[in-house]
């Protein structure tokens, strides 16, 4: 059975789902990714407790009767996320609860995600202008090859997930659009954990190194209306409570940014080496020496990386050695 048969409910993958081992556990124990297989292909199970409902007295004794069903939120190429419970009621009857847990399914993985979600040792590293156009960027571009930007462009052009679309903005042209939608790892539904991500549509900028000066007046108009389209959707918070990141290095080479309530607690993926700014990316942009086509690639970054990265094995480590990287 391929990964995009539709003949099988989404819900029915995670009952199918054998575990083989556990890659990490983070988050004071909240999330946990288990490596196992489905009809014999490898496969990532992703498990996060949900946020605890807070509204009233009595959704807060009802919490331990969350639902049992597995309720899949979406579906996109190798990708896959749900609400369920952890339990169910006494009675073995259907629970009225709210769910207590939220799972991604990455399925068939690949083995950069069995890397990506084990537990394993950071290294912080300095990449230099020279280092990035040497050797990052011609990974950046093998990686692009590989066809891991399948799910973004199916979001872009239409083909999945609109209906979770929260805003589409062309701009002033086709190189201005983007638009926005929940990220996978939030519940749609608690605000203190908003997650949200804004993908632009335009595909020569895979990471912030491609942004130049010139960029700045497009980067303030995303901003602008990534924080307008936010507070009309989720009225209850105002703009000065979200917080605009960039990942680098990012997950994937096409450019997206990062939209969080400030009240969120900060993981390993907002930490410094991980997250930059955007209003300190726009800051840098101007302060940057040199004409329109000055740029992010210019300047020297320093991130943390796992070491079982293939940045780390295949560049950085051999570097540190005072070897060629591969």
């Amino acid at each position: 059975m391929s990964a995009t048969d539709k003949t099988v409910a989404p819900e029915a993958l995670i009952s199918k789902f054998e575990i083989t081992r556990l890659l990490r556990q983070d988050q004071n124990g909240r999330r946990i990714a288990l490596l196992g297989s489905i009809d014999s292909q490898p496969g990532i199970l992703i498990a996060e407790r949900a946020a605890f409902a807070t509204e009233s007295v009595e959704v807060l004794k009802a919490f331990h009767a969350a639902i049992t069903q597995v309720n899949n939120l979406g579906d996109n190429d190798i990708y896959r996320w749900y609400l369920a419970s952890s339990s169910g009621s006494a009675s073995g009857s259907e629970s009225t609860g709210s769910p207590d847990l939220k799972l991604n399914l990455i399925w068939p993985c690949t083995e950069q995600h069995v890397k990506k979600y084990s537990d394993q040792i950071l290294r912080m590293v300095t990449e230099t202008p020279q280092i990035y156009r040497d050797h990052v960027r011609p990974y950046m571009s093998a990686k692009r090859e590989e066809g891991r930007l399948n799910w973004v462009f199916n979001i872009l052009e239409g083909r999945t997930e609109q209906e979770d679309v929260i805003l589409r903005d062309s701009g002033h042209g086709p190189e201005d659009g983007f638009l926005m939608l929940p990220d996978l790892n939030w519940d749609r539904k608690t605000m203190g954990s908003l997650h949200l991500l804004a993908l632009v549509q335009r595909r020569d900028i895979w990471s912030l190194r491609d942004l130049k000066k010139k960029h700045i007046p497009w980067l303030r108009y995303l901003r602008q209306r990534v924080l307008e389209g936010t507070v009309k959707m989720y009225p209850d918070l105002d703009a000065d409570q979200l917080k605009l990141y960039v990942h680098y290095q990012p997950t994937y080479y096409h450019f997206h940014i990062h939209i969080v309530n400030v009240m969120l607690e900060a993981g390993a993926t907002q930490a410094t080496g991980k997250a930059f700014g955007l209003e300190n990316i726009i800051s840098q942009l101007e302060t940057i020496s040199g004409d329109e086509e000055a740029s992010m690639a210019d300047v020297s970054l320093s991130y943390f990386l796992g070491e079982a990265s293939e940045l780390w094995t295949n560049i950085y480590e051999p570097l540190k050695r005072g070897d060629k990287p591969n």
